[in-house]
């Protein structure tokens, strides 16, 4: 069997390039109680509406430029004199009322790109506009801060985005621990541990590789199950993804950073209901998260960040939606944050670039480099390769 056949017709296509190592640094190290930071980046993919998330609802200007999508003040859960949830947040309207929550207005880069992937790239790498870098923010943590242990960082999907790849360590893409576990117990794999000493390498180590840490596996899967959560996390994929992220911090696994999506928020079409379902499911699942960590204790050392690729545009369109703009909100949640609230101007609507669109008023590198700096306690300049002004949020 050659390795493409194997890659293609197995369900371990979109994970098996991972697994191995994964299992290996299990198989060989254990997993060790952590008591350090821990960040959860939650991604929301397709472009979120800001506006209508953080509601400007005493604007004008606002109403003026979405005279159909624009949300009444008397719908908005209000924050401040200036700003109010979206109507459904009310998990995070509770979070933002407690203390849990800071948020960033009009977050961005200069030169800022409106295609998804391209901006989505920019974020991952943390590159300027003009620049191409093909490893993550994340990646290069790893590269430099991890001793080479791929399960300190891991993303709850079937494929690993760019900002998890190092040049050196790449972190693991893991949609499901049992999953793990049953793949490496799976009874095809066993006629195939023959082919370690086939004269074809690349898949002899694949096979070979896994059926040497099944040990590894058990273990994992022994201590996953260990934690039970004490609250009960809506039944959708964003919830369970969140749940195996609790899962994993409460059996102490030795994990610094998680990564999570949800989306797709490319709302150009009927945005209100879509938009709406996503953000209900977003606030709800991560007020339950919050519950569950400060349940065991660990509100503190938890540091969830919330972003998106860009904002859209002020104005709506004709189908009932906004097309791509740019800056956009990032929102911080965790018990251990130093500044909470809004903490920075609302979007000035009244002085839009020439497209229409919000100017950035805060890079999102500062954040970036101010959660290396002093939330992972890392050489946030060697890993972002220049300087940033660190910000005061923790």
């Amino acid at each position: 069997m050659k390795r493409r056949s194997f890659l293609i017709n197995t369900s371990l296509a979109t994970t098996a390039l991972f697994v191995p190592n994964f299992l290996k640094a299990f198989n060989n190290k254990g997993l060790e109680q952590s008591n350090g930071k821990i960040l959860l980046i939650v991604q929301l993919s397709g472009g979120n509406d800001g506006l209508n998330t953080f509601v400007p609802f005493t604007n004008d200007n606002y109403f003026k430029q979405r005279p159909r999508l624009g949300i009444k003040p008397e719908k908005v859960l209000q924050l401040n004199s200036e700003q109010g949830l979206n109507e459904v947040m009310k998990g995070w309207k509770a979070l933002f009322d407690n203390g849990s929550m800071a948020m960033l207005n009009a977050v961005g880069y200069p030169n800022p790109d409106r295609s998804h992937f391209r901006s989505m790239d920019i974020w991952h790498s943390a590159s300027s506009s003009a620049d191409y870098i093909q490893t993550g923010w994340i990646g290069r943590y790893l590269d430099n801060y991890c001793d080479g242990k791929p399960y300190k960082a891991i993303e709850l999907d079937d494929s690993l985005s760019l900002s998890m790849k190092g040049d050196f360590v790449k972190g693991l893409a893991v949609k499901n621990p049992k999953r793990l576990y049953e793949m490496a117990h799976s009874e095809w794999l066993k006629p195939y541990s023959a082919l370690a000493s086939t004269h074809e390498e690349p898949v002899a180590y694949l096979y070979k590789t896994l059926v040497e840490t099944t040990a590894g596996a058990n273990y994992l899967h022994e201590h996953f199950n260990a934690y039970q959560s004490k609250t009960e996390f809506p039944n959708n994929e964003f919830g369970k993804d969140l749940k195996t992220i609790a899962g994993l911090i409460g059996s102490g696994c030795e994990t610094s950073v998680y990564y999570v999506s949800l989306g797709s928020f490319d709302t150009h079409v009927g945005q209100e209901s879509r938009q709406n379902k996503l953000l209900e499911q977003l606030s709800d699942g991560l007020k339950i998260f919050m519950d569950e960590m400060k349940l065991i204790n660990r509100d503190k050392d938890v540091l969830t960040m919330v972003f998106s690729e860009f904002g859209r545009r002020v104005s709506q369109n004709a189908s009932g939606g906004t097309d791509h703009g740019t800056a956009n909100n990032i929102v911080l949640i965790g018990n251990g944050l130093q500044q909470k609230g809004i903490l920075n101007a609302a979007p000035d609507l009244k002085n839009l670039d020439d497209n229409g669109d919000i100017k950035f008023q805060v890079d999102f590198r500062n954040i970036y480099a101010t959660i290396l700096n002093k939330w992972l306690q890392a050489d946030d300049s060697k890993i972002l390769q220049q300087n940033f002004e660190l910000m005061h949020f923790v």
